[in-house]
């Protein structure tokens, strides 16, 4: 009889595989050409605020209303950044979080464990540190969800400034992370920041979602098609008193990530590649141009470690996270078959933890609903979500930097491609074809080198022949 096989031990943050590193190198590309815009933006926006001849102009564009009235949409030039430009936005992120479901490591539940219990954590622990700071404090409870959310963009804006050669596998850590960081908090504010509902407004929405449901499995084609009905959705889904970047997600979830037979692209990657440089160079980056510009003086930033509502913010970033990702992250290794990568430290993850604490669009989000109807302490809330996102953002870069010469080689290793394939070494490592390239190439360098070993003996060879006093110049004076 045999005993039944064993699990081997799962390496967790250890090599992706290549069609999934492809994937993450396009999408991290794209982020961080994002994240650097959205940093551009987020400066421009303080700069815009605080200058004192330039501050009324920022008041009366983010004020200034536009829109259809009958329709309820004569919104804001802020409410529509907020409510219709980050629609888009989550509407990648439910094509990312499709995609991972079905075609990514979280259709592996074994491998989705280690991202989605370190999300959790890194959501639980700074909503706790916030309810406990401000409870402690007698400030208001409302903003417990501020600190929750992790921005991928700036995350991997601050990477690419610092220069870090952060390996791919945490790079998709990072990612995932977001991923499901971002459906927890859409969860959040459909639950916790809808008021009165509009049932026959989400009834059209609802009837809305299912015809675009129905039209992509009828395998109906052109954004003609498809825009406008989006476009009617998120109105109706606005209207209903549900926040409207629920409709994005919803639509996002609904498109087809698996690819069939003959096709190089699933659907969701094919509208995803489309649509993810206007979320990560125009959306996002105008979102935070209009919700970034709250007033930045000595006074305000003394005030936001002296108020509760904003010291639980800040420690929910900085603290709350660091602790959540990088505790949830030991127990998943603790308790379940994965081990951490021979190439890694513990040292990379609370690296990595840190820079989690950078909460920027979805933390603005909910900080603005959170504080609707108390303008000064939602502006208070925004500074701290600004000054939480620098400290965790600082203490990243010098956690990185320690490790930088490590991850480089990592990079290195990771990217090498000898036999000029096309394809990094690592990938072939099993492949027969692979090594009898190497051989070839080897055996031509050896036949080089043997060649030049020749030449070199034949000219010591020729040296050693010449007599003494050959050839040297012997003109005697007359």
């Amino acid at each position: 009889m045999t005993s039944p096989r064993t699990p081997s031990p799962r390496k967790a943050f250890g090599r992706l595989s290549l069609p999934e590193r492809t994937y993450v190198a396009d999408a991290l590309r794209t982020e961080t050409v994002g994240g650097i815009l959205l940093l551009v933006a987020a400066i421009t926006a303080l700069i815009w605020a605080n200058v004192p001849a330039l501050q009324d102009s920022y008041e009366s564009v983010s004020d200034f209303h536009f829109g259809p009235e009958a329709l309820g949409l004569n919104l804001s030039v802020t409410h529509w950044a907020a409510d219709g430009l980050l629609a888009v936005f989550f509407f990648v992120a439910g094509v990312e979080l499709k995609r991972e479901l079905v075609a990514g490591d979280l259709r592996d539940p074994r491998a989705a464990a280690l991202p989605v219990i370190a999300a959790l954590c890194g959501m639980a622990v700074p909503a706790l540190v916030y309810t406990l700071t401000s409870g402690i404090g007698g400030g208001s409870l409302a903003g417990w969800a501020v600190p929750t959310a992790t921005d991928i963009a700036f995350a991997l804006a601050v990477l690419a400034v610092i220069g870090t050669s952060l390996p791919s596998a945490l790079r998709a850590f990072l990612l995932t992370l977001a991923v499901v960081d971002d459906l927890f908090a859409i969860l959040i504010i459909a639950v916790f920041f809808t008021d009165n509902l509009n049932f026959l407004a989400l009834a059209g929405a609802v009837v809305g979602l299912a015809a675009f449901w129905l039209l992509l499995r009828k395998g109906v084609h052109g954004w003609y098609v498809y825009v406008p009905l989006a476009l009617v959705v998120w109105g109706l889904m606005y209207n209903s008193g549900i926040h409207a970047t629920i409709a994005g997600v919803a639509m996002g979830l609904m498109l087809r990530c698996h690819r069939r037979e003959g096709e190089e692209q699933s659907p969701g990657e094919r509208v995803e590649h489309l649509v993810r440089p206007l979320s990560s160079g125009l959306a996002v980056p105008l979102f935070a141009l209009f919700s970034a510009g709250v007033a930045i003086s000595g006074g305000a930033l003394a005030d936001v470690f002296a108020q509760p509502e904003t010291l639980g913010v800040v420690l929910g970033l900085v603290v709350g996270k660091t602790v959540g990702v990088f505790g949830g992250t030991w127990l998943t290794t603790r308790f379940t078959r994965a081990s951490l990568s021979d190439d890694l430290a513990w040292a990379d993850i609370l690296a990595v933890a840190v820079l989690a604490g950078i909460g920027f669009t979805v933390s603005l989000l909910i900080g603005e609903l959170a504080f609707k109807d108390d303008a000064s302490m939602a502006d208070s809330v925004k500074a701290a979500v600004l000054v939480g996102s620098l400290i965790a953002t600082v203490l990243a870069a010098m956690l990185l930097k320690v490790r930088n010469a490590k991850y480089r080689k990592l990079t290195e290793d990771e990217e090498r491609d000898d036999d000029l394939s096309g394809v990094p070494d690592i990938y072939e490592e099993d492949d027969p074809a692979y090594h009898l390239r190497m051989a070839e190439i080897h055996e031509r360098k050896a036949a080089e080198h043997r060649r030049l070993a020749r030449e070199k003996t034949e000219g010591h060879r020729g040296l050693a022949e010449v007599p003494d006093g050959a050839g040297e110049d012997h003109d005697d004076p007359a």
